[in-house]
């Protein structure tokens, strides 16, 4: 019958947390599990019955001063930077995967606009020129003269025509008074071209921005 020791489950607790790290989207916290795991890892590796094994404690050892010297940076980098009220919402909800730095270059190089009811922020068939992002409002989305649904906070306008080229593919109207940030579709692909991190996470608030509107 299989029983488990404190020394056992003290291995076992070192990676389940660097197991959880890996769900973890927060650098900052995912470095301090890791933390967390080497000195469980260390522990356990050093209790032992055959005796401890120098060669795992001291690269356990190693990686955690690492991540150490990552959160301070992380943090004197958060420090150095600012931002008013509207940009630190979008960075912890639509783009958390970007470092302080990386957002304050993508923010740097957009411009916060207004939208009355009514207004047609992308025509259909019509060149987009850009990427937007609605940061509060309701905007109806039509193609063909059709209803295809509405978008709220945080949603991507023109993704598709920046992503792929071309026209609009659909005509994207406001539906009440909304604020959104405007990007430059040639300024965006420079900066994103850069910064290979940058174009990655990207990707990534494309893909959770279309599972949103797949899901509604």
């Amino acid at each position: 019958m299989f029983s488990m020791t404190f020394l056992d489950f003290i291995g076992h607790a070192s990676f389940l947390i660097t197991a959880l790290s890996f769900y973890v989207r927060d650098m900052m916290l995912l470095r301090a599990l890791a933390i967390v795991s080497g000195f469980i890892g260390i522990a356990y590796n050093y209790w032992l019955p055959a005796g401890p094994l120098w060669l795992v404690i001291f690269w356990l050892s190693v990686f955690i001063a690492i991540n150490i010297i990552r959160i301070i940076g992380i943090v004197l980098e958060r420090r150095k930077i600012d931002f008013n009220d509207e940009e630190a919402e979008l960075h912890e909800t639509v783009f958390q995967n970007f470092s302080p730095v990386e957002f304050r270059k993508l923010i740097r190089i957009g411009e916060w606009r207004q939208a009355n009811n009514g207004e047609q922020l992308t025509v259909q068939g019509h060149v987009v020129g850009g990427l937007k992002l609605l940061f509060n409002g309701e905007v109806l989305v039509e193609r063909d003269g059709s209803e295809i649904g509405r978008a709220r906070d945080g949603a991507m306008i023109g993704e598709i025509s920046f992503i792929q080229g071309g026209a609009a593919t659909a005509t994207v109207s406001a539906t009440k008074p909304c604020r959104y940030v405007s990007w430059s579709g040639e300024e965006l692909r420079r900066l994103l071209h850069r910064n290979p991190s940058m174009d990655i996470a990207m990707k990534h608030v494309f893909s959770v921005d279309l599972m949103r509107k797949l899901t509604v």
